[in-house]
């Protein structure tokens, strides 16, 4: 069994079948050796999982739970654009996350951290990454959260 698949069968994690685009662009794009994955949203079983506010209509702890589900989202992307082998890949280089909230919500970082620490725990060192966190008014079909990301891959 490949390493990345092993380590995700000890997380008890499954990924999810890659969802659909919601407009006009592509899941991933491949140049050179980077993997650029687009915003993936809380969606489980084709359903948004998470909607709402944080700092209004939704809680921190469910905040970053919102942000794992993208990042299982961004690894399922992952895992088709690696053509089903995430041992291709070198490094999780960014991670860009926005998140739907109150004007006086302030904890954006705490929030990506599902996600970023699912990568750590996914990659090991390897998952360690530049990113962002910002607050945003909204998010498409009223998404708590969305992350993006860019990967190295292999030789």
């Amino acid at each position: 069994m490949p390493l990345i698949a092993q380590r995700l069968a000890e997380l008890g994690l499954t990924l999810p079948t890659p969802a659909s685009p919601v407009a006009a662009y592509v899941p991933y794009i491949i140049t050179g050796n980077l993997v650029f994955i687009s915003g993936q949203l809380p969606i489980d079983n084709g359903q948004l999982k998470i909607k709402g506010r944080l700092g209004d209509d939704v809680d921190l702890a469910t905040g970053q739970a919102a942000a794992k589900l993208c990042g299982l989202n961004i690894l399922a992307q992952l895992h088709k654009a690696c053509g089903g082998d995430l041992d291709k890949v070198e490094r999780c280089v960014k991670l860009g996350g926005f998140v739907s909230s109150a004007a006086d919500f302030y904890d954006h970082p705490k929030v990506v951290n599902g996600a970023s620490e699912l990568m750590e725990q996914v990659f090991g060192p390897k998952g360690q990454h530049a990113r962002s966190a910002v607050g945003v008014a909204n998010l498409p079909l009223n998404a708590a959260v969305e992350v993006d990301a860019i990967f190295a891959l292999k030789g």
